[in-house]
């Protein structure tokens, strides 16, 4: 296949992506207990008022943040394992989830599980992740910069890891530990239409952000000298870019707790369906992250008689994906 015909399979599978998008919002509505078991009929909502009333102002709230959190996710995965060189890191790379399971740890325990404190206190500690590890990566020798910032990520993550251990040790057993279980396993039952329009202006502005340096980003994987050979600033344009990964990470994180393994798999995903150019990938990935979350949303919402923890479900379906993912590679032999 010529480059010109590569470029148009990829174009139109990023457009059959964004058709399969439309779809999977549309159908998600109808997904849910009430009137039950699963699936509300056009004909219940159209006669049932309180079905209109629990679409309007429950499922849609939640079918809306489902959407925006899965491509909050898997863009941010895209640029950390492209910035990084690194197939294997996601959004919490530089201690930023980490960051914010202590800060809405410590929201539970000290502020005594205020919804304002938690959601404020992981955004803060999500941001304080990203500036502590630059600024200890600015102290380290070993190796570039990228490998500074590696090491600096790992030493942070392990350092809040340890802070959020500490929560779980003081907190207490009856109503604050369990607080900061469910947290952690992630979920988006208590989401409304306010916090989706609080969650919308960063999550757009941050995937402006991304989408516009796209074009870049191949450019930042590589060495500082060659990269700035190139014409590129790396070391502003790189701290741009993971400014706006750190945003979109952080206040996704913030209303819907830890949410695992988007970030990691649904980039590889891409990259088998669009190629490793990250004009192509981007978007691919903002695509494909949130019909991901939406449809294991759907499955929370509606599996068991009891609600999953969505967590739970993206990691569960992660790691089935990425073990196919990697038994594929190893069978067909690519390198």
């Amino acid at each position: 296949m010529n480059p010109v015909e590569a470029r148009r399979l990829r174009i139109r599978r990023i457009w059959i992506l964004a058709a399969i998008s439309v779809a999977a919002l549309a159908v998600s509505i109808l997904f849910g207990r009430y009137p039950g078991p699963a699936v509300t009929p056009f004909s219940v909502i159209e006669n049932d008022a309180l079905a209109r009333d629990l679409i309007l102002h429950i499922r849609l709230p939640r079918i809306a943040a489902a959407f925006l959190l899965g491509a909050a996710l898997s863009a941010a995965g895209a640029v950390f394992q492209t910035v990084f060189r690194n197939p294997l890191v996601d959004a919490g790379f530089l201690g930023v989830s980490q960051g914010a399971a202590f800060g809405a740890s410590a929201a539970i325990v000290f502020a005594a599980g205020n919804a304002w404190a938690v959601q404020g206190g992981a955004a803060l500690f999500a941001f304080l992740g990203l500036a502590l590890s630059y600024a200890l990566a600015s102290r380290i020798r070993l190796g570039d910069k990228i490998l500074h910032l590696v090491l600096a990520g790992i030493v942070v993550g392990a350092f809040y890891a340890a802070g959020t251990g500490i929560m779980k040790y003081i907190a207490d057993p009856q109503k604050q530990l369990p607080d900061i279980t469910y947290w952690m396993l992630g979920g988006l039952w208590g989401i409304t239409g306010r916090d989706v329009m609080e969650m919308m202006p960063v999550i757009a502005v941050g995937l402006a952000y991304m989408m516009a340096t796209r074009w870049r980003l191949n450019l930042l994987a590589m060495k500082d000298e060659t990269a700035f050979s190139l014409g590129a600033a790396p070391g502003r344009e790189r701290l741009g870019v993971l400014i706006a990964a750190v945003a979109v990470t952080a206040i996704g994180v913030a209303k819907a707790g830890q949410i695992a393994w988007v970030g990691l798999i649904v980039p590889h995903i891409c990259r088998r369906l669009v190629g490793s150019e990250t004009r192509v990938l981007l978007p691919a990935s903002v695509l494909l992250g949130g019909i991901f979350v939406l449809v294991c949303d759907d499955l929370a919402r509606v599996a068991l008689s009891g609600e999953i923890p969505l967590g739970i479900l993206t990691s569960l379906l992660g790691t089935v994906l990425f073990l196919i993912l990697l038994l594929q590679r190893k069978i067909r032999g690519i390198g």
